[in-house]
């Protein structure tokens, strides 16, 4: 009996799901999905669920059902690479043949003191649930400051003026322009779009510490009713652990097949494997189409494929429900067309995954 152990319902895990079901599998093969929680959550919505516009169940896909895969829900606590078991905090460990890790990302607070404490969060569907409690009991006029000014602060803040016009939203990013990560003119129109809506975008900010309801900008303390941090992520704690070769970043240094090289019967999806790309849920959907692709070829007891480089097509962001910004073939948008990009690729996911 092969044991094919898939830690993580997210996108590349769900992106392998559908590959494998799409094929000929052997008929001794058993495929163990293990999560959190009993369905997949899109990631890339829960800055819209922390700020009101997206309900809990819109965000939310049913795992695919097959006579092949096993559901286990559970928290783990670690990974024995020599023994080839998962361990969990209240249950029995988990032997696997093959595994491929996906547990995604948590935030990271580059040792400011007081970030984990002091601020909300929009990294599980928990902590978005628990973002959106706190925003939506704000009283009129209060104050939101928002601590990252990345694709996710970006929207956060733009969904929630949209979601509460009342409140002061105040967006602090480290550069001279926010989406440092784009091109520069969509940096421009973004912050003119904010300006333009009363949303203030503190550049060039410093954040060296938080206490309830105040963050230090350069040391000067500002209220706030309310603090989000969206400045930065991490691999999983599980991951960080791991005595393997890791980037900078903490992230897995992976071979040609998205294996590690010192257990080649282990792969690394998403948010924890170190590749040329930041991490995206495009990019581990890319990763996970290759990585199904080797485990066939695996079973099958053939060579391993070729594989070519992981190619990005673009990337969208909202501003609100009306307006976004974007990349497609390195081409920049604004305006509605964008927006409505993103909501087509967002109905077609939800549509035809599960």
């Amino acid at each position: 009996m092969k044991r094919l152990v898939l830690l993580g319902g997210g996108y590349g895990g769900m992106r392998i799901l559908q590959k494998l079901f799409a094929s000929e599998l052997p008929e001794d093969l058993t495929i163990t999905l293990v999560d959190r929680n009993p369905y997949h959550s899109m990631k890339t919505e829960y800055y819209a669920l922390a700020a009101g516009t997206a309900s809990d169940h819109h965000i939310r896909v049913q795992f695919p059902v097959n006579e092949k895969l096993e559901m286990k829900y559970g928290e783990i606590s670690g990974i024995d690479l020599e023994q080839n078991v998962v361990s969990f905090k209240d249950d029995d460990d988990l032997p696997y043949d093959t595994l491929v890790i996906g547990l995604g990302c948590e935030d990271k607070y580059h040792n400011v003191p007081g970030a984990d404490v002091h601020t909300l969060s929009i990294q599980t569907i928990d902590s978005s649930r628990r973002t959106y409690e706190v925003l939506n009991n704000l009283g009129p006029r209060s104050i939101v400051g928002i601590v990252g000014a990345g694709l996710s602060g970006v929207e956060l803040a733009s969904e929630l003026h949209e979601s509460r016009p009342d409140l002061q939203i105040k967006l602090f990013d480290r550069g001279h322009t926010i989406l440092s990560a784009f091109p520069e003119r969509l940096g421009k129109y973004v912050q003119s779009w904010f300006e333009e809506r009363n949303v203030e975008v503190v550049s060039e900010s410093n954040i060296t510490k938080v206490e309830p309801q105040t963050l230090y900008n350069h040391g000067e303390p500002v209220h706030c009713d309310s603090i989000v941090w969206t400045a930065g992520i991490q691999p999983n704690k599980v991951v960080r652990e791991l005595d393997v070769e890791k980037d900078a970043q903490q992230r897995i240094i992976l071979n040609d097949y998205h294996a590690m090289s010192d257990y080649n019967n282990v792969f690394v999806v998403g948010d924890c494997a170190s590749l040329p790309h930041a991490p995206s849920a495009q990019v581990a959907e890319e990763q996970a189409e290759q990585i199904a692709l080797v485990l066939q070829k695996q079973w099958k007891q053939e060579a391993p494929p070729a594989l070519p480089p992981i190619k990005i097509k673009g990337t969208l962001g909202s501003l609100g429900s009306k307006h976004g910004f974007g990349v497609m073939a390195n081409r920049p948008l604004t305006g509605r067309v964008p927006r409505l990009l993103k909501s087509g690729i967002l109905w077609m996911y939800k549509n035809h995954n599960g």
